[in-house]
């Protein structure tokens, strides 16, 4: 948790009797930090691996830097870049969190020190086509995907790529690495998974084309299931020695699936075009609820603390916003399904969700849709 975030059971400040006027003085803890508002609309956010830190990568290629805080007006700007000269599309801290990656429209990586924001090391022309995501695999090597369907895995001590490879026909939306660094996966507009060797410096394989385009893909259930998230609202499932063909899929009844973040090795959370950030158990498949929203905005990107306690999300409304999902890893779905109304609402899985004290989406409805060997329905 953040440094001033109240962890369960925790008071929210302490109050003296008769020393009013002291306990008005101290600041007032919140369950999430507050609201970042940006000049422009963030393309992607990172929270650091290891401190209360966030960046942000805007339409204007400006990366901004912020500490962030649960004490009511702690959270603050540290510094910004304007280095790159189109929209930065991604932003990634190095494993060890020393360093932020950046890759912009403008074809170029960037690489920052996080401390105070310079610039060490610039790869002008690093792909023939516009960049669109970055990963981070060791201190030194790191891998980026571009419009095109061009893979590059990076060495930054020889400042040159160590593999290359256009496999997809169509852009490189997200990558996942394996935990002994050793597998890259892929997601692609052509609707098709992508898997790389770092190691031997090899292509491996392409999955069968889904339907829409391949948005996301995490790691799930200690790296034995891959998920990927796609245009059409559809989770599609593989196994980990299966990557040709999904082994199961799971409709939501969502208008699409733009970013998928792993929360435990059983949910995810995903943010979507109708601007809701739902939690989704796999296997069993079920809708847990709303973690929160920006409303009618599409949803741009999401990140995960250290933690797990807060979660991060960005969208066109130029907001960062920050949920408490402490209570998803104490969620535990079987196998049965109730049977329960169809088209009731979406359960609010925060005190700012949906369904919350603020209920945005009062008529959201949370059941998927009906593909033969769906699951369906909420816990």
């Amino acid at each position: 948790l953040p440094q001033g975030c109240p962890a369960d059971g925790d008071s929210d400040g302490e109050e003296e009797v008769g020393d009013e006027e002291e306990a008005a003085r101290e600041p007032r803890l919140r369950d999430t930090p507050e609201d970042i508002v940006l000049e422009a609309a963030a393309n992607a956010i990172a929270l650091h691996p290891a401190r209360a830190l966030l960046a942000a990568g805007d339409v204007d290629g400006d990366v901004y830097l912020f500490s962030y805080s649960c004490v009511e007006g702690g959270t603050r700007e540290l510094w910004s870049s304007g280095h790159h000269l189109k929209s930065c599309r991604d932003v990634a801290f190095s494993v060890d969190g020393h360093k932020l990656f950046t890759v912009s429209k403008d074809k170029a990586v960037h690489v920052l020190a996080v401390e105070e924001g310079r610039l060490e090391t610039r790869l002008a022309k690093a792909h023939s086509a516009a960049l669109n995501c970055v990963l981070p695999v060791t201190d030194h090597v790191f891998a980026t995907g571009d419009e095109g369907g061009t893979l590059k895995v990076w060495d930054l001590r020889k400042g040159a790529p160590v593999l290359e490879a256009r496999e997809h026909e169509e852009y490189i939306s997200a990558m996942a690495v394996d935990a002994n660094g050793k597998l890259l996966l892929t997601a692609s507009g052509d609707g098709t998974l992508g898997v790389f060797n770092i190691k031997r410096r090899r292509f491996e394989l392409l999955s069968e084309p889904q339907n829409g385009d391949l948005t996301s893909v995490v790691l799930l259930k200690r790296g034995k299931k891959v998920a990927c998230g796609s245009s059409e609202g559809t989770i599609y499932l593989f196994n980990w020695d299966g990557f040709g063909a999904t082994s199961d899929r799971f409709a939501l009844r969502a208008e699409s699936i733009d970013s998928m973040v792993p929360i435990t090795e059983n949910v995810v959370c995903t943010g979507s075009l109708d601007g809701v950030i739902r939690a989704v158990n796999v296997l069993p498949n079920r809708v847990l609820g709303c973690v929160g929203q920006h409303a009618g905005e599409p949803i741009e990107q999401l990140a995960v603390a250290p933690g797990g306690q807060l979660l991060a999300s960005c969208a066109h409304d130029q907001k960062v916003k920050f949920w408490d999902i402490s209570s998803l890893a104490a969620i535990v779905v079987d196998d049965y399904r109730k049977k329960k109304k169809k088209g009731g609402p979406l359960r609010a899985l925060s005190s700012k969700a949906a369904g919350g004290s603020q209920d945005f989406f009062a008529d959201l409805r949370d059941e998927p849709e009906g593909a033969p060997g769906d699951s369906d329905g909420s816990d």
